[in-house]
């Protein structure tokens, strides 16, 4: 790094690591933060999160197109560089947001043993819900280095690329874009994945299934994927599941973690695994209060967002997390959209001067 350069940390987010990452850098002194999410790709919740996030050194961009087109554009804009600015990332583009993820990993562990009292060393399953299979490989990790772990099961919504890739060894990008209501998962391209090749394939033959990749849109992986399993859950899937455990327990979980159970439920079905499973819950229910009220009994659909927040406060029984009751009172900061192909230009505008 060049010590007239300015650090500038690029972020392309499906909802949660963006925000997660402006509050993280806002008012740092020397840093410039700039997260650019799919204009239509995220919850209402999540975009006002993300539109009065507070800081002169904050700076946040609708892209018009899926996460995949935000994702490609900071790659590419890595790849480029800008002069003057020295560019890092916050979200799971960098490894060192996969780093303290192993710690659930093995927390996770220690309160199941604890709760279930397990045999010394039994292993469990874990069912994660991901599209961009950052949380997930942050397991795989904490299974190399030594954590019980059976199998690890990638949960998939409508956008089943990683279900298929793991059911085929086919991973083909060539297919219907689906926005759901698992928005983080929304994703055809996933990152992570390529870490994953690496470790099994080594880099040569993952830089050519990355080439083969971006030139045809699809490649066969050659190689053995023992201890993933994958499932998925479809939309309608994915709402009965939230209904199901409000009804059973009174406990209400988001799309995200619904997909998860749901798909959970039919791997067991179909393999009879009764391995003691942990199913990751990845974010909460009040980024999506929406569809999950509407889930829950289509009585409870709402007009707007903040009415679908207090409904979703009396049906949990508890009080509003602090950070989504302030939003309705909050100035909307960030409005600039943009199109992939202007993503740099709208960081020269904005950090470089």
């Amino acid at each position: 790094m060049c010590l007239t350069e300015k650090i500038a940390v690029l972020t392309a987010t499906s909802g949660d690591t963006g925000k997660a990452a402006l509050e993280g850098f806002a008012g740092m002194e020397g840093i410039e933060i700039v997260v650019f999410y799919p204009v239509d790709g995220v919850s209402e919740m999540q975009k006002l999160q993300m539109q009065t996030q507070e800081g002169a050194n904050t700076h946040v961009c609708g892209v018009r197109g899926n996460f995949d087109s935000a994702q490609s554009g900071v790659k590419k804009i890595f790849l480029d560089g800008i002069p003057g600015l020295f560019l890092s990332s916050a979200n799971s583009i960098n490894i060192g947001r996969l780093l303290p993820q192993i710690v659930y990993y093995i927390y996770a562990y220690a309160q199941m043993t604890r709760k279930y009292a397990l045999e010394p060393f039994e292993a469990v399953n874990f069912t994660v819900p991901t599209g961009n299979f950052g949380n997930i490989l942050a397991g795989y990790y904490a299974k190399r280095m030594g954590l019980p772990i059976n199998k690890l099961i990638c949960a998939s919504n409508d956008n089943r690329v990683l279900y298929d890739f793991f059911q085929s060894k086919n991973y083909n990008k060539n297919r219907e874009f689906i926005a759901t209501a698992s928005p983080s998962m929304d994703i055809l391209v996933s990152s992570n994945l390529e870490r994953l090749l690496y470790h099994l394939s080594g880099s040569g033959q993952t830089k050519a299934y990355m080439t083969q990749l971006s030139a045809q849109g699809s490649y066969v992986f050659d190689g053995k994927t023992d201890g993933f399993e994958a499932g998925y859950a479809t939309q309608s899937e994915c709402f009965e599941g939230i209904r199901r455990i409000y009804e059973n327990s009174g406990y209400i979980i988001d799309p995200h973690t619904s997909v998860a159970y749901m798909a959970y439920n039919k791997y067991r079905e179909r393999t009879g695994d009764n391995t003691p499973n942990i199913i990751l819950s990845t974010a909460s229910p009040f980024k999506f209060p929406e569809s999950v009220c509407a889930s829950i009994d289509s009585k409870y659909s709402a007009s707007d967002v903040f009415e679908a927040v207090e409904t979703l406060r009396c049906l949990y029984g508890g009080e509003i997390p602090a950070q989504i009751a302030s939003l309705k009172h909050k100035e909307l900061l960030h409005s600039a959209v943009c199109t992939p192909d202007e993503m740099k230009d709208i960081i020269i505008k904005t950090i470089s001067q």
